[in-house]
């Protein structure tokens, strides 16, 4: 089984490297590409491609400019330990040991707009692009142009030395849009969670976002190899309800905090 996740916003570059052991990412040269193009954006335009303010467009102008490869624990971070948004702050990383970060290096995606297709350890630097930003390159008008069939064919490579190859869908809408679903050669099962209040089940994003972190740390500590495994999450009082789920979809439910 392999997990995916979407990236966060929020980054933390300061602290520091939680372990000594790192990868390079796979698409590198892809990176370069896009921050060719996004070095040609002056701050106005930024603000405007991608709805931000003018001191994040100002700070994303210059990492676009210090972006450089080669990538080294001195100038980079491993992603997992990068990231710092709603689900992340869920997934607790600092009581990893090596086995357990061996273990996700080789059941977690993180999808990216930047870097594509992200291990844990992948060392990255600082940046904003969300894969819905509709960046042009020389052929591309969209991100899920530029990246094609690229992504999924990563993912392939990884789900044919798992026993059970099943895509564990624990991202957003925006980014598992970028997977060629016809072209994946495994099934997906998508997780959902869901409040109730008042009799009705919704989503709410940050309740969501937080739930997929929990998963996500639940699957990786647990070493869960199959699907079945999952259903036994409980963790922030959700439980599984077999009643609203299927083959393709899991649903957790809970009552709303």
């Amino acid at each position: 089984m392999i997990i995916i996740l979407s990236p966060s916003k929020g980054q933390d570059f300061s602290s520091p490297n939680p372990t000594a052991n790192f990868s390079i990412p796979d698409h590198l040269n892809e990176s370069q590409i896009l921050i060719d193009e996004l070095r040609k954006i002056d701050s106005v335009s930024l603000q405007q491609l991608m709805a931000i303010s003018k001191n994040i467009a100002d700070l994303n102008v210059a990492r676009y400019k210090h972006f450089a490869a080669p990538f080294t624990p001195e100038n980079a971070k491993q992603a997992l330990f990068s990231f710092t948004g709603d689900v992340y702050s869920q997934i607790q990383t600092a009581s990893y040991s090596k086995d357990d970060l061996h273990y996700a290096q080789t059941h977690l995606r993180i999808l990216s707009g930047l870097y594509g297709c992200l291990r844990p350890l992948d060392l990255i630097q600082p940046y904003r692009l969300e894969m819905k930003t509709k960046l042009a390159t020389q052929k591309e008008t969209t991100l899920y142009q530029f990246w094609g069939e690229r992504i999924t064919e990563t993912l392939n490579a990884v789900l044919i030395s798992h026993s059970v190859p099943v895509l564990i869908n624990l991202a957003s809408t925006e980014y598992f849009k970028v997977i060629k679903v016809k072209s994946l050669n495994a099934p997906v099962l998508t997780i959902h969670f869901k409040e109730i209040k008042n009799g009705k089940a919704r989503i709410i994003a940050i309740f969501a976002k937080r739930a997929r972190g929990l998963m996500a740390d639940y699957i990786l500590k647990k070493r869960i190899e199959n699907p079945d495994g999952i259903r036994a999450f409980q963790a922030a009082g959700y439980r599984f309800s077999e009643s609203e789920s299927s083959e393709k979809q899991l649903l957790f439910t809970r009552p709303q905090p």
